[in-house]
């Protein structure tokens, strides 16, 4: 079970890395305004996640992998309450109801760090 978990982390984190730089505009309305360097903070975004889903992968970095996913976690949080205050609606981008943007924040986020803490030994 855990060796699935691990597996799937591995492809999530690359995956969600790569899509980055695959539809980079989805992500530069979800940045907050007040955050300078959109592109740049996009690209260092997908290249992060990349590399933490890669590290996953080797015994010897696991470790540091799930902590920098916790710490990028915790660094996405001001783009989830941006998208909260924008209505959970962005300009030509994604528009949900507005519980799935607090859904986001206060339980997949939540979920996303507890499975990178579960899969870290």
């Amino acid at each position: 079970m855990k060796q699935m978990a691990w597996l799937g982390a591995v492809v999530f984190y690359v995956v969600a890395g790569i899509n980055h730089f695959w539809h980079p505009h989805f992500y530069y309305p979800l940045i907050p305004d007040y955050l300078p360097g959109k592109t740049t903070l996009n690209i260092g975004s997908g290249l992060a996640e990349i590399a933490l889903g890669v590290l996953l992968i080797f015994p010897r970095t696991r470790l540091w992998a799930c902590y920098g996913i916790v710490a990028l976690l915790v660094a996405f949080v001001p783009a989830h309450v941006h998208f909260i205050q924008q209505g959970s609606c962005v300009a030509e981008g994604l528009c949900v109801p507005a519980w799935v943007g607090w859904v986001r924040l206060v339980v997949v986020h939540p979920l996303l760090m507890a499975w990178a803490w579960w899969i870290r030994k």
